[in-house]
């Protein structure tokens, strides 16, 4: 929906400039912007894309001179990165899902749903299960039986919730998202090399011929309010006890978090990223892109892990990790940068070894 300017300003708190009487109906980066566009020049590097773009209104930092810049108007916020949380929720028409339940959907008589549902074509929701108002459910998304759900679902097309599932308000699940599949858990007769070279830390004996039993999962998944759940991310079922994840935490695309592992509160994990089974996460956590964090460690409150990082052991409150394995930050850089001065030291050492041969020979 086309906003006017003075009203974005307005649910944003920001402050206008110019004619706020503009019609603002999309939002794109400076060069791209057409006349209907909010430009997001959000810094001074963004500007010069302002002079090939066709905007007339634009979101900028305090001080910008946007007559310079041959704007009709401006919006002026202290923090416009954030401000772009506002105007694109604004902007953001979301998946276009019917009001109402679609003819094709299979939902089971003893299913409970709140008011001004949206559910779509073939959806699929199982007995017992109880959602609340709001709910917007796309395509082929299915809900197990016996899951609870609170006020304001979003599930996109395909998403998965499984048995018994409980989860708070305002959930966000975009396509190909699993919630509470079988946990991946296995067992064998006897001791297994596995469990054999984690005793030994490398050796072990010769070895057996010994198939792998399923251990079943008899937990459930136990989410907060306002979590959101990337695209084929998976979130497994405990063992027997519930997997947890705390309110507020935010879940990239193709992430996997085992079964019984407990997450706390307004943590973000990043792209290709995992959680081995029984790992306990603190609030406030920070995962960076393909990084994992090993089965029954500990991570602690407000740690920041950097991309590509391999978690093995506990990592105290506050620490900000790196490298594989993961050391902090600080000790990591000094690392890279020996690594980096290898190849020169190697060939000093090959010219000290050439010159002390030499001079053995010599005596």
């Amino acid at each position: 929906m086309p906003h006017r300017l003075s009203d974005i300003a307005a649910a944003l708190g920001a402050r206008v400039e110019g004619d706020g009487t503009l019609i603002i109906a999309g939002a794109r980066e400076p060069a791209a912007a057409g006349a209907d566009d909010l430009a997001l020049a959000l810094e001074p590097k963004y500007a010069d894309g302002l002079a090939r773009g066709a905007a007339r209104a634009a979101l900028m930092w305090e001080g910008a001179d946007w007559r310079a810049h041959g704007l009709a108007a401006a919006l002026f916020v202290a923090r416009p990165r954030y401000a772009m949380a506002g105007v694109t929720r604004m902007l953001d028409p979301g998946p276009d899902i019917a009001p109402g339940i679609h003819p094709s959907a299979v939902i089971a008589s003893d299913a409970e749903i709140g008011g001004d549902a949206a559910i779509g074509p073939f959806v699929v929701i199982g007995s017992g299960v109880r959602i609340g108002a709001g709910a917007r459910i796309g395509a082929h998304a299915s809900i197990a039986a016996g899951s609870e759900i609170g006020d304001g679902l979003l599930l996109h097309a395909g998403a998965r919730i499984g048995p018994r599932v409980r989860i708070g308000a305002r959930f966000i699940g975009h396509s190909g998202s699993v919630v509470g599949a079988d946990g991946f858990s296995f067992v064998t007769p006897d001791k297994s090399g596995v469990e054999e070279v984690r005793e030994t830390l490398g050796r072990r004996a010769a070895t057996q011929d010994s198939g792998w039993t399923r251990i079943h999962s008899l937990g459930a998944v136990a989410i907060g309010d306002d979590v959101e759940l990337g695209a084929n991310s998976c979130i497994d079922r405990g063992t027997v006890r519930d997997t947890v994840v705390g309110s507020g935490t935010k879940i990239d695309n193709l992430i996997q978090i085992g079964h019984n592992v407990v997450i706390g509160q307004d943590c973000m994990l990043c792209g290709q990223s995992g959680v081995a089974g029984s790992a306990r996460v603190g609030d406030r956590v920070v995962v960076g892109g393909k990084s994992a964090i090993n089965d029954n460690i500990f991570v602690g409150d407000d740690v920041i892990i950097g991309g590509g990082t391999n978690v093995y052991t506990n990592a105290p409150a506050g620490r900000v990790l790196l490298g594989s394995p993961a050391v902090e930050m600080s000790r990591q850089l000094e690392i890279n940068r020996a690594i980096r001065r290898l190849p020169r030291l190697l060939k000093q050492v090959a010219e000290l070894h050439k010159a002390v041969s030499k001079r053995a020979d010599n005596d």
